[in-house]
């Protein structure tokens, strides 16, 4: 089916009265958010070979980017269970499994849990996943992550997040506000449904994006509209996001993002099935399991327990990224939008000694050397995001190309 609309682009001039609705409606979609109480590191880099086919192309009313922008912010579904298939597609280099156990490592060697999400949820964002959502309210949602024989869970119940990781048999607690009426207090920083995707595209919405309706489609058995969300700019490598929208509810039950470089979808979240149904009251229910460890989150620190379970003392309190970088700023905007940060003159290792040249050289062959007026420096690249590290400790961050990243840094020095 042709785009319902292909000429109007959010913030296109002549148009102020629905580019302001475009940015309001934005807004209003950020409160809406299915909630799902997960933790960890903020970037929607969970991609995928398409997970799950539309099928048909179901003859549904025109509507124009505005109004299905306006449908998504308006949605107030609260109750709804399903299940979304993931699969992620960064064309990072395979180290045969190694980063799983460096990650399981880490957080272990530091006294921590792997239960915790902080690490858990970072294991989405390579291969593909069955995951398992429900939610009845801000304050109720559980989110599991099915493996072979094993399953991860993370559940938000009133004021307590449970995580739970059947393989180790390790429980991980925290505790959350409730959130008060007409908000979500349970943390997002991993989205993992199509929702939380499509809100943080939503929130890039500006005059650097051109906004349509690109036909319509089925998805899980329910007929949709597609809009398609793309930048304007060069120098981005994000090629285009398309989300499936709810024709009925505006709830979004499909994300994909390509990348301009091409080939199989960097992002793609869709569900294979859902319910717009109050789950059971007993989908949100959490007991530790007998002989479970658990780990209880005090003031943002871990402390082991031996028992099954013990009341936190407070709040988690988990520190901002970035937070301690020297001088962190952003070069650009919109889609082309650059992290520059100072590592302290902490650059590539080069040393001559024998292990400093081992590891420069293993660092070296995962990335691109280049050269400069900033000097010289290593690009490390995926399909979504690049970052180039200079010789004397410079960062330079984004979803954009190596020639942008050289670029910002020949404009810096």
């Amino acid at each position: 089916m042709a785009p319902y609309e292909s000429d109007r682009t959010a913030g296109a001039e002549g148009l102020p009265d629905e580019a302001d609705d475009v940015r309001a409606g934005r807004r209003k979609a950020a409160r809406y958010v299915v909630p799902v109480a997960v933790v960890g590191v903020a970037a929607a880099t969970i991609g995928l070979v398409p997970a799950l086919a539309d099928s048909g192309d179901p003859s549904l009313p025109k509507i124009t980017a505005e109004q299905l922008i306006e449908k998504i912010a308006k949605s107030d579904v609260q109750q709804l269970s399903g299940t979304v298939k993931v699969s992620t597609d960064l064309g990072l280099p395979s180290l045969g499994g190694l980063e799983s156990g460096m990650l399981s490592g880490a957080t272990e060697g530091s006294g921590g849990s792997s239960a915790d999400p902080q690490s858990k949820l970072m294991e989405l964002a390579s291969g593909t996943h069955t995951v398992r959502v429900a939610a009845d309210g801000p304050d109720k949602a559980k989110v599991s992550v099915l493996e072979n024989a094993a399953e991860y869970s993370i559940i938000h119940n009133g004021n307590d997040v449970w995580a739970y990781d059947s393989k180790s048999n390790e429980v991980y607690h925290s505790t959350a506000p409730a959130a008060e009426k007409g908000e979500e207090e349970a943390p997002k920083d991993v989205p993992t449904t199509p929702k939380e995707l499509a809100d943080e595209a939503l929130k890039s919405v500006d005059d650097t994006t051109s906004v349509t309706v690109d036909g319509t489609a089925q998805v899980a058995g329910r007929d949709a509209y597609k809009l398609l969300i793309k930048p304007k700019q060069s120098g981005s490598t994000v090629g285009a996001i398309t989300v499936a929208v709810d024709a009925k509810t505006g709830v979004p039950l499909k994300f994909t993002l390509v990348p301009t470089s091409g080939g199989a979808a960097v992002v793609d979240a869709g569900f294979t099935q859902v319910a717009f149904a109050k789950p059971a009251a007993s989908t949100f229910d959490f007991t530790p399991p007998k002989g479970a460890k658990v780990t209880e989150d005090k003031d943002g620190k871990d402390t082991k327990e031996s028992k099954e379970s013990k009341a936190p003392e407070s709040a988690p309190s988990h520190g901002d990224l970035g937070k301690g970088l020297d001088g962190l700023k952003t070069i650009g905007k919109g889609w082309s939008t650059i992290a520059e940060f100072d590592t302290g003159g902490q650059g590539m290792p080069s040393g001559s000694s024998s292990e400093g040249g081992d590891v420069s050289g293993f660092l070296n062959s995962l990335g691109d050397h280049v050269k400069g007026k900033f000097g010289s420096g290593t690009v490390f690249s995926t399909r979504l995001v690049n970052a180039l590290i200079t010789d004397d400790g410079k960062v330079y961050a984004g979803a954009v190309t190596k020639d942008a990243l050289v670029k910002a840094a020949n404009a810096a020095h």
